[in-house]
């Protein structure tokens, strides 16, 4: 009798464990991850994100669960795939990587949390009332993609003083391009210098303008900061070798890959601080109340190699400013 008793104990055990597993997985918060780029360019920054939220508590798989959404670099998919994930439904949604995701999430919903990773002026855009006290649903980890033009084209100008023509490249579908452009174009006349625009938002864009620019005899090149560019990043270093044309980067995994210069924002610790604040989030703080987080450091990198290949001296005044540089 015991035998049978303790049979159908260990039974009931076998059969109940599985359910309440399973109800204990069906209970985790779901955090939607919409990147308008692709999962192998942002792997890195997926695991900063990941960083982030373990800091606040939440290990995925374990206590949280990520649904995963890529757009391939076609900025036209984001609206879907952010559909995707309102519709599935999500706890709250992180968007990256893409120059329309911020605004794109808000036609979707008033309620669902979000937290965006983004380059330009939130209350500018409308995104928030404020940026100490965002309101509504949605808070944002500020990268400054369309404010550091100016300042990587006179940093471009003190590695190289006597470039006569500057060439530009943008990528005219991105939804800041025209703001950086104008910001370029005055930076340009304050500093007497002479630029020339070229515009890719393709692949095979990128090969036809770097042609183009050593058609043009430019002396540098300064690639503006946009998610495109940052999703081909061994391909524009590959194609500033291959014409042997001195460039600057806005981030500085390009000057690692063996890009010249790089200046700006670190995309890791901004993707730290969305995971920060997903976590935050998930324990019940509102996004309207969290403060957007703006950058405060920014990095100048150098790469002494690529300089040495293409024949340039980097002025000391320059090395003394750079927070790395890569020999």
């Amino acid at each position: 009798m015991r035998r049978r008793e303790f049979i159908r104990l260990l039974g009931g055990v076998t059969v109940a464990w599985p359910i309440s597993a399973r109800a204990q997985q069906a209970a985790m918060p779901v955090v939607g991850f919409a990147n308008g780029q692709s999962a192998a360019a942002f792997a890195r920054f997926v695991t900063a994100f990941k960083e982030g939220l373990s800091q606040v508590g939440y290990v995925e798989g374990q206590n949280v669960v990520i649904e995963y959404r890529w757009a391939e670099g076609q900025e036209s998919r984001m609206l879907g795939l952010i559909g995707e994930l309102v519709h599935r439904p999500v706890d709250v949604l992180a968007i990256s990587g893409s120059g329309q995701g911020a605004l794109a999430s808000k036609t979707f919903s008033s309620s669902v949390p979000i937290v965006a990773i983004d380059g330009d002026d939130p209350v500018r855009q409308g995104l928030v009332a404020s940026l100490n006290r965002p309101g509504g649903n949605i808070t944002i980890v500020m990268v400054y993609t369309t404010t550091l033009e100016a300042k990587r084209l006179e940093i471009l100008h003190k590695l190289l003083p006597h470039a006569a023509l500057i060439g530009v490249v943008v990528d005219p579908t991105y939804p800041f391009a025209k703001a950086q452009v104008e910001e370029l174009h005055a930076a340009a006349a304050t500093q007497g210098l002479q630029i020339q625009i070229f515009g890719a938002s393709s692949e095979s864009e990128l090969e036809s303008v770097f042609a183009a620019l050593a058609r043009a005899g430019v002396g540098a090149v300064a690639l503006v900061g946009n998610p495109f560019f940052n999703s081909r990043r061994d391909k524009l270093v590959a194609l500033s070798a291959q014409y042997a044309l001195p460039s600057m980067f806005e981030v500085r995994q390009f000057a690692e890959a063996g890009g010249l210069i790089s200046y700006g924002p670190s995309f890791a610790e901004a993707y730290r601080q969305s995971g920060m604040y997903t976590g935050r989030i998930l324990k019940g703080e509102k996004p309207g109340d969290l403060p957007v987080v703006q950058p405060t450091k920014f990095d100048l990198v150098i790469n002494l190699k690529t300089a040495k290949a293409l024949g340039i001296d980097i002025p000391p005044t320059l090395l003394a400013l750079a927070d790395d540089v890569i020999e």
